[in-house]
């Protein structure tokens, strides 16, 4: 919704305006892009992008969202961006925070494991069980998919087949009746689901 050629003329603009994604430049006259983000109490996420490789680990002491070495493609520029929530599910986990879960304990074996909500692709019903999959691993859980659409935020998580509930902000394309994730699953969506799910997160 705006540029500036320094970080001082964003300063002024954002007393006034709320904003979702800053993509920050490093090397800015009269103020860096560093230092901008330090004048920042409660920032917005942010991408750099920078031709500096140096800068990258300092930046992650900022939280954030990521760091686009320059040149970059624009597949790699769509992977930043899908690290950022969306402005409606981002919003509604805000404002429901109090209501809804942010980290959920499921039992294994002996042990309950915390699991942050944000780090779940989906949930998928397997007769008995249920499966709550997250990066790189699968938890089994006890409770029916029933427990998990009352449970988790329906403004970021849909119920999609009679077997399947995902996260709205892992998804990575929608095709037709087909869910692809960012994890390259590909989760069918049922007819009888299928209007609520493209109305409420693809309209």
């Amino acid at each position: 919704i705006a540029t500036f050629s320094n970080a001082l003329q964003a300063i002024d603009f954002l007393k006034s305006r709320e904003v979702d994604i800053i993509f920050l430049d490093i090397h800015l006259p009269k103020l860096s892009g560093l230092d901008f983000l330090k004048t920042l109490n409660n920032p917005p996420a942010v991408i750099l992008t920078t031709a500096f490789p140096d800068y990258a680990l300092e930046s992650y002491e900022f939280n954030v969202a990521d760091y686009l070495l320059k040149p970059f493609s624009f597949d790699r520029f769509v992977k930043a961006v899908l690290k950022v929530p969306s402005l409606k599910t981002e919003k509604a986990y805000k404002s429901e925070a109090g209501k809804y879960r942010r980290e959920i304990f499921i039992k294994s074996g002996y042990e309950y494991v915390k699991i942050p909500v944000g780090d779940i692709f989906y949930i998928n019903s397997d007769q008995d069980y249920t499966e709550v999959v997250v990066p790189g691993k699968k938890h089994l859980a006890s409770e029916p998919l029933r427990y998990w659409e009352e449970t988790l935020d329906p403004e970021r998580f849909a119920r999609v087949h009679k077997s399947y509930i995902v996260n709205a902000v892992h998804i990575r394309k929608v095709s037709g009746s087909q869910i692809t994730m960012t994890d390259g699953t590909e989760i069918p969506i049922g007819r009888a689901y299928k209007e609520d799910f493209v109305n409420k997160f693809i309209h």
